[in-house]
């Protein structure tokens, strides 16, 4: 790796592991999100603490992390720096270091990678999202949809390089959806705004 790549990687990572969810949270006096509902600090389980404007902060702000890692990247870096970054961005927000490598599982922080390396990607991301998530009600639904989609629609509205961090990203989704995967087998999954 070059020297551009690994400072881009690593700024990504920190950027990444930056726990908005955490942060906000306690900022506003209501305790540790990761002790409620799924434990998880992402916004889904923010929403579950009633406040939603918080919830809408915490989304904006771990998309925006993704946004500007690759962005970063690709103004002051390499070409191939751009993907390194947008994968490392997910795995700090996925394994953060400030919260013992135990963090959110990537969707918002993903998506908003997808709108650093091509507005349309990140749009039609969220079109899609939005679309499941109104038919089926479960985030997780939608989450896993738009990152099975995305390889194929980087490699279509961006590059190769692009379609395979992307599907470097969705591998990291999917893993950390897995007990999702397992309640919507079971169909005990939650709904969305259900209070659990």
């Amino acid at each position: 790796m070059t020297g551009s790549a690994v400072l881009f990687s690593a700024l990504g990572y920190l950027l990444g592991s930056i726990p908005f969810g955490v942060v906000l949270t306690r900022a506003a006096g209501l305790g540790d999100v990761r002790l409620i509902g799924s434990g998880n600090i992402g916004a889904t389980n923010v929403l579950r603490t009633g406040n939603k404007v918080l919830a809408a902060a915490t989304l904006f702000l771990d998309g925006a992390k993704g946004t500007v890692a690759v962005l970063l990247a690709a103004w002051l870096g390499q070409p191939d720096d751009v993907p390194l970054a947008g994968l490392a961005v997910v795995l700090g927000h996925v394994f953060p270091i400030w919260l013992a490598f135990r963090g959110g599982k990537g969707g918002a922080a993903g998506i908003g990678v997808f709108f650093g390396i091509s507005w349309p990607l990140g749009f039609l991301s969220c079109a899609i999202w939005l679309a499941v998530a109104a038919f089926f009600r479960r985030s997780s639904v939608a989450t896993l949809i738009v990152f099975a989609c995305a390889p194929v629609l980087a490699l279509w509205l961006a590059s190769r390089n692009m379609a395979l961090m992307a599907l470097g990203i969705a591998i990291l989704v999917f893993w950390r959806h897995r007990e999702n995967i397992i309640r919507l087998r079971a169909g005990t999954e939650p709904r969305i705004g259900a209070g659990r």
